[in-house]
């Protein structure tokens, strides 16, 4: 099995950093809680992890099956409790595809491949709490 380790270190206030490879990634809270507002908040990571995973998926499915897209937005909208601990109890996650004439079969493909087979965070995501999706197809003539 393989194992990833990461080392976070306090930075004041509310401000953690962690080295990740050649990358720094640096959470703080806002100034209502003791932070600065110097970075996003560790629970809206979550967000941006589930929106990185699927849309590398889908845009190597896509590269694979030779579809080409003039863009791809991911938006997601996340429900999430008031009482604590504050956590997230629904996600639904919206593809917006750029695009002359896309196939759509191939898109719902892409995305179900995606959330079905191979993106992790997704599969993790889906054990703690209600997943959805869908597809937007914008006709776009930037090529």
């Amino acid at each position: 099995m393989e194992k990833h380790k990461i080392l976070t270190k306090w930075k004041g206030g509310m401000a953690f950093e962690t080295e990740l490879g050649n990358h720094i990634v640096r959470v703080d809270g806002p100034s209502e809680s003791g932070g600065e507002d110097s970075a996003p908040g560790p629970k809206r990571l979550m967000l941006v992890a589930l929106t990185g995973c699927t849309g590398m998926d889908v845009v190597s499915i896509l590269k694979k099956m030779r579809v080409e897209l003039d863009n791809l937005e991911i938006e997601i909208e996340a429900d999430h409790t008031e009482e604590y601990p504050k956590h997230y109890v629904k996600m639904n996650v919206v593809y917006k595809f750029y695009g002359k004439n896309l196939p759509i079969e191939k898109l719902q493909k892409a995305v179900q491949m995606s959330e079905d087979t191979y993106c992790g965070v997704r599969a993790v995501y889906a054990k703690a709490m209600e997943m959805t999706s869908e597809i937007r197809v914008i006709e776009s003539d930037a090529r």
